[in-house]
């Protein structure tokens, strides 16, 4: 039979390998071309060097698009 501690342990790992999928769920990121200076919107950290991430991770498409407006390191048109 398990002990106690080892089953708090284990749910402990499993409910982690759950909860960290979710976690990653709904981030909008921007991110910036540093040849062009042009930022827009990914969905995924930027991962090529030739795309920066400008601030946070945002929840919302819509708050990543008001911060992308007001980054003072984006090209506005």
């Amino acid at each position: 039979m398990m002990k106690p501690m080892m089953k708090y342990a284990l749910c402990g790992i499993v409910l982690a390998a759950f909860m960290t999928p979710a976690l990653a769920v709904g981030k909008f990121y921007v991110v910036r071309d540093t040849t062009t200076k042009e930022c827009s919107i990914a969905e995924q950290k930027p991962t090529v060097a030739s795309m920066k991430q400008v601030g946070w991770a945002h929840k919302t498409q819509v708050k990543a698009e008001n911060a992308m407006k007001v980054a003072k390191n984006c090209a506005h048109k």
